[in-house]
């Protein structure tokens, strides 16, 4: 029945699409041609308006498949927003380049093409995103309200009680809005009865025999544990002979990224336990330049604020300016890392006890002030002209640090296959200083998972706002 539903649902929303493309351009022909603003006059000065509609007849079927290629038909129960906007935009990008082309490739057959407004097509363009992403959020949120009243939803059953179905059901019952209904779970090691949110287990897995005939369910979905994985070829035959559909969420699905990066060996899939886009030479490149440009300017930026920190330090207490560190980059390798000094001189064994706390009495009045501010952190711009470091990454830490967090927190060496930086992901997202490491890894590991010179520009735009001044800077 959901399938059904989904197919008509599919079909409404292409017959809609076409009258969005259509009404988007006669909004645009009317507004290039019959406004105010208007300087032409179709049929006197400029092509008449049956020569405009005319290349609709391609124009829709074009669309329509672009929006087809760009997912814009599959179902939006779990579709976020944005990713709908991003293949509106996209489709609509790709179709317009394709009529410009098209009008230039013809320049010479149809002489017509010279006169046909640019103009109206770009204006084309920016109604057509518009009006078709008002009516699909509107239809978003019809479909919404009727799931939260009971209706359009899809009952499913999960087999296997795992970490894979705990996340699923999380995910499932933090968003009412996508209409899924869990109707129990079935294992073979968790005794039935046993609770997970209000979903209980309902049985053995051997009970599906019983539960597939009697077709009540629109989707099985997998969550064995990875102690139970011999019994995924019978339980996947099982489903398939009775028509439901199936989905499979592998336990093991911690162990990967968010975006996994497979390879094909001659047919045979690989996939990356941990795909870096900075092992990419020509993105590695890239962000090396822009550090070295970044750097630069920083410190011409910045040199008045770092004369004031040399001066203001010197005076406050006994003691060297520039305060020398021994830290861990990347692929492990030590560096020294350069700060202003913010607290009285000290023994090597007191400075390698813990880090700085709040009200911490080694630090100065000014070294306080340096660290609220985020002044003492720059000198490192010249850490990272000598490649050392980057302007952003995952802070670097001391080595004994290092040792101990390595064997407690799975997967903290990762973040030693890129650059550490001045500022990071996880620092504008509120964990520095004496805050949770667990959370920090977590940042760190979608930086360097998700990487982008977009998201480093996103960094460091909020380091202004938050990276700066921070009230875990103690």
């Amino acid at each position: 029945m959901i399938k059904d539903n989904q197919v008509l649902f599919n079909r409404l929303h292409i017959v809609l699409d076409g009258v969005a493309i259509v009404i988007s351009f006669a909004l645009a022909w009317l507004i290039k041609f019959a406004s105010p603003f208007a300087t032409t006059v179709p049929g006197v000065t400029a092509l008449s308006a049956q020569t405009y509609f005319q290349p609709l007849l391609i124009i829709v079927p074009l669309f329509l498949i672009l929006y087809s290629l760009n997912n814009l038909y599959t179902s939006k129960r779990v579709m976020r927003i944005r990713t709908e906007l991003a293949g509106i935009i996209r489709a609509n990008t790709i179709g317009v380049a394709l009529w410009i082309i098209a009008l230039f490739m013809l320049y010479n057959t149809w002489p017509w093409t010279r006169d046909y407004s640019r103009t109206l097509i770009f204006i084309f363009y920016a109604i057509n995103i518009l009006l078709t992403s008002l009516y699909r959020y509107m239809i978003r949120k019809f479909l919404y309200y009727i799931r939260r009243r009971g209706n359009n939803l899809k009952h499913i059953l999960l087999v296997g009680y795992s970490r894979a179905a705990e996340a699923y059901m999380d995910r499932l019952y933090a968003n009412a809005q996508w209409g899924y209904v869990v109707h129990g779970i079935l294992d073979d090691h968790v005794p039935r009865g046993t609770e997970y949110k209000g979903t209980k287990v309902l049985g053995p897995i051997d009970n599906l025999e019983i539960i597939l005939p009697e077709n009540k369910m629109d989707e099985i979905t997998i969550t064995l544990s990875l102690n139970d994985y011999d019994k995924l070829e019978r339980i996947v035959d099982m489903c398939e002979k009775s028509g439901v559909h199936t989905k499979f969420i592998p336990d093991y699905n911690s162990l990967f990224p968010s975006n996994p990066y497979t390879e094909d060996l001659m047919g045979l899939p690989l996939i990356n336990i941990r795909y870096v886009p900075l092992s990419n030479t020509l993105y590695a490149v890239f962000k090396r330049g822009m550090d070295i440009v970044g750097a630069l300017f920083c410190i011409v930026l910045f040199s008045p604020f770092m004369l004031i920190a040399a001066v203001g330090t010197a005076l406050s207490s006994k003691g060297p300016v520039i305060f020398r560190q021994e830290r861990v980059g990347m692929h492990g390798r030590p560096f020294t890392m350069y700060k202003f000094r913010t607290m009285t001189m000290q023994t090597a064994e007191d400075e390698e006890r813990a880090w700085t706390k709040k009200d911490d009495v080694r630090v100065t009045k000014f070294g306080k002030f340096l660290r609220r501010t985020s002044i003492d952190e720059m000198p490192q711009f010249f850490n990272v002209l000598m490649g050392q470091m980057s302007l952003v990454g995952p802070r670097p830490e001391r080595p004994q640090f290092v040792e101990k967090f390595k064997e407690e927190i799975p997967r903290y060496m990762v973040k030693h296959q890129v650059r550490p930086g001045i500022t990071g992901w996880a620092q504008i997202n509120g964990y520095r200083g004496d805050t949770s490491i667990r959370k920090r890894i977590e940042y760190d590991l979608y930086y360097i998972e998700n990487w982008t010179i977009g998201l480093d520009f996103k960094i460091l735009f909020w380091t202004i706002f938050k990276g700066f001044i921070n009230k875990n800077a103690y």
